[in-house]
């Protein structure tokens, strides 16, 4: 009915390696899912805002569509026509995709008749499925 002291006091040992290998195998559970694809969207992410242009529809970060006027390297920023005549400057870091190319007023863009995302929002059909990525799921 009640433990006894002997039983007791002999579940408490054990080696120092063996009370740490739980905090472990957490960790090593949180990098590969949580750490490293956190990584490689940031590296996808810096590598589509160093090949911005001229021309290029974007996403800001505040949910705003334009198109890239200008594109200052030296201080980082791009200026984005948000309507006819409008144009902002913003910090390149700001936007979060890159639209494709704008297409002729009237023309529908290629595709399934949307505009279609490049980037690291970009669903190409490769993912095979929420876990598809970090398990080895490419087509």
């Amino acid at each position: 009915m009640f433990i006894t002291p002997a039983y007791a006091q002999g579940l408490g040992g054990g080696s120092g390696l063996g009370s740490f290998l739980p905090i472990i195998l957490i960790f090593v559970v949180f990098y590969f899912l949580l750490i490293r694809p956190q990584q490689t969207k940031m590296k996808k992410h810096r590598a589509m805002l160093s090949m911005v242009k001229r021309g290029d529809r974007v996403l800001t970060g505040g949910g705003i569509l334009g198109t890239i006027t200008k594109v200052k390297e030296e201080t980082d920023e791009v200026t984005v026509e948000i309507a006819d005549g409008v144009r902002v400057d913003i910090l390149r870091g700001t936007i979060t995709d890159v639209l494709t190319e704008p297409t002729a007023a009237g023309s529908a863009p290629a595709g399934k008749g949307g505009p279609t995302v490049v980037g690291p929002g970009a669903n190409d059909g490769k993912s095979g499925g929420l876990l598809g990525g970090l398990f080895g799921g490419r087509k």
